[in-house]
Parts: structure tokens; C-alpha cells; sequence
């Protein structure tokens, strides 16, 4: 419990990049009611991306030849409550059986064999599929507008460090949980700048029509970008996906949204802030 507390404290104050065991671990806050005391519970969790904006959750507590506490709680109570990052949610979650719970699990074995060698100890590891509940804006654990888009900002590019890390160190072939993982932080990149055109940047140019032409340019980067995440997703369509065709196309990517990300920040965070 001490050390959980530890890394829940170190999550939320530096949105969501914690050190030690978990260093550049994708990592969330899963916050449970508990099954008999009705008391919340927050436990850090690795996590896998998934389909349709779920992410995944697995009960392996370590090896232990029990199910942990937290699965308890989420089957008697499934309406939890997700820090992803900077994001924040109430999320149902969703115990996975049959198919679906054997294809995800082996997935996350092929990504991460430690998975399977918890198995090996004679449990049969729950898979847990959480989906976002929530409706209106996104919640983001942040003092002030500008911050918080620093912060999903930062998300990003720590994804996409992860990701080509993943890429560089996988096989000849693409495992499918590194293309859910592309995919996922494609559709993110592509709803993301969606929300910038229809929102932020209509907002800012009302309000300070000298940045116009910066807007103006902000908007192309956006379509430069689209164009980008295209391409990725060509490659990841392919039979047989090329690792190092989907390597040039992820440095392309980060090359150029890096730039991009500079730029949004020099100009918007000051106006978001009230300072510019």
C-alpha cells in the first residue's frame, strides 16, 4: 500500500510520468469502489491500448495466485475512475471472456511475455476493458488552459518516443498490439487537431485577429499533418507491414508534429493564459 501511495503521489504530480520499475511504462490510476467497505481505492496499473478508445487492464497482481483486490471491487461496482496521463474519467469497465479475452490477452503476451509467465502460475489472469463514461470536455488535471495544453501536448510525445522504441525493437513483423498502438495515437493526433480547428483556434483569432496569419499557418500544419498520419496508417494496412518503412514514416511524423507542437505553444499558451 506504502509503495502503491508512492507512485499515485509522484502520477498526479507530474501528469502521469512517474520513474523507478515503471519509467516509461504506459501507466494509469484506477480508481475502485470497494466490493464490501464502499471505500475508494486507487491503484497504478500498466495498461494497453485498444480498440475504439478502450484501453485494457489485466489482473496479474504480480504472479499472485489471487486475483487482485482491485478486479473485486470493478466486477461488484463497474463504474471506476481513469487517470490517464492528464486525462481524467469515470470509465465502465467490462470483464472480457470467451474469444475476446484469449485474442486481447495474447496480444499483450506478444508485446510483453511477462504477461504470459504470470499465467504460468496456474491463474487464469483476468482481462479488463475500460471505456471512457464521460461526455462534455475532457477533463485535464491542469492550473490553467494553457498548461493543459502543454500537458496533452507532452502526452504525445511521449507516446510516440514509446512507440518508436516499440517499432525499433520489434521483429521482421508488426505485432498486432504495436499497430493498435500506432493506430490509437493516430485517431488521438487527428481528434485532437479537430478540436484545435473547431474550438481553440476560432476562439483565439475572435479575440486577437493579428494572430490570423500565425492560426492561418497552424491550420496547414494540421493538414501537413493529417497527411502524415495517412501515410503511417498506409504502411500498418499492409499484409505484411515493413518495420522500417513504418520507422522512416514515425520519424517523419515526429519530426515534423514536434515543430508544429513548438509552434502552437509559442502562440497559444500566452493567449490561453491571459498573458499575450
Amino acid at each position: 500500500m506504502d509503495f502503491n501511495r508512492t507512485v499515485v503521489d509522484e502520477f498526479r504530480a507530474n501528469a502521469g510520468v512517474v520513474g523507478g520499475m515503471f519509467e516509461g511504462a504506459r501507466l494509469l490510476l484506477l480508481t475502485t469502489t470497494g466490493a464490501r467497505t464502499g471505500a475508494e481505492h486507487t491503484v497504478p496499473l500498466g495498461y494497453l491500448p485498444d480498440r475504439d478508445g478502450r484501453v485494457l487492464v489485466i489482473g496479474s497482481a504480480g504472479g499472485s495466485p489471487r486475483h487482485p483486490a482491485w478486479f473485486h471491487n470493478l466486477v461488484a461496482n463497474p463504474r471506476v475512475r481513469v487517470e490517464a496521463g492528464a486525462f481524467r474519467y469515470p470509465a465502465d469497465a467490462v470483464v472480457l471472456t470467451g474469444a475476446e479475452r484469449d485474442e486481447a490477452f495474447a496480444r499483450a503476451v506478444a508485446n510483453d511475455p511477462g504477461w504470459g509467465e504470470y499465467e504460468e502460475s496456474g491463474r487464469r489472469l483476468p482481462v479488463v476493458a475500460l471505456l471512457d463514461a464521460s461526455s462534455g470536455p475532457p477533463d485535464i488535471a491542469a492550473p490553467s488552459p494553457g498548461a493543459a495544453l502543454r500537458l496533452v501536448h507532452d502526452g504525445f510525445r511521449r507516446e510516440l518516443a514509446l512507440i518508436r522504441a516499440e517499432v525499433a525493437a520489434s521483429g521482421p513483423g508488426l505485432g498486432a498490439q504495436l499497430r493498435i498502438n500506432c493506430l490509437t495515437l493516430c485517431d488521438g493526433l487527428g481528434n485532437h487537431h479537430r478540436g484545435e480547428d473547431a474550438g481553440i483556434f476560432p476562439a483565439v483569432a475572435s479575440y486577437r485577429p493579428d494572430l490570423a496569419d500565425a492560426i492561418d499557418r497552424m491550420r496547414d500544419e494540421h493538414e501537413r499533418v493529417a497527411v502524415l498520419l495517412a501515410e503511417l496508417r498506409a504502411v500498418l494496412d499492409a499484409d505484411r507491414p515493413d518495420r522500417e518503412a513504418l520507422l522512416v514514416e514515425v520519424d517523419r511524423l515526429t519530426g515534423e508534429l514536434e515543430e508544429h507542437l513548438l509552434r502552437e505553444e509559442e502562440v497559444l499558451v500566452p493567449v490561453l493564459d491571459g498573458t499575450g
